[in-house]
């Protein structure tokens, strides 16, 4: 890989944390506060409804204590409820609660009119948007092939 190659993707990943920082920072949600790795797993749960708690820690990419303390944070703030697997006792599934759905909406709503007005385009609104699906996906598959958890 060439030097400016090199230089040019840093500055992607390091607007996407930029970004991603000054997003999760907006003080205009009015819902209850999530730490980041909270955030993480209520993400995974939201899309994978019914998911297994070792999926999701493998998916979100935490290792297991991290991953327990954020479920459990996220039970007691009511967005989380585990459910004994009816084929299979011995495994928990994770759903998010309706209190869950109503914050999700609340940060749909800040977040889409944050917004508002920076993209407007929706050719460029799903260009960028694919692209960070695409770079999300490999770096997920990446790390099943080889890289450690998140400490």
């Amino acid at each position: 890989m060439s030097e400016a190659h090199a230089e040019r993707l840093f500055e992607l990943a390091d607007l996407i944390l930029a970004v991603g920082r000054l997003i999760y920072a907006s003080k205009e949600f009015p819902a209850e506060s999530w730490t980041p790795l909270e955030s993480a797993v209520m993400r995974f749960i939201d899309r994978s409804p019914g998911t297994t708690a070792g999926a999701a820690a493998e998916a979100t990419r935490l290792i297991s204590s991290n991953f327990s303390r954020a479920v459990r944070g996220l039970e007691k703030k009511g967005m989380v409820r585990r459910e004994v697997d009816q084929h299979d006792a011995r495994r928990v599934r994770l759903y998010p609660t309706a209190r869950a759905h109503d914050n999700l909406k609340r940060l749909h709503d800040v977040w889409s009119r944050l917004l508002d007005g920076i993209v407007s385009d929706p050719n460029e609104i799903e260009a960028v948007s694919s692209t960070l699906r695409r770079i999300e996906t490999e770096l997920l598959a990446r790390a099943r092939h080889g890289a450690g958890r998140v400490e």
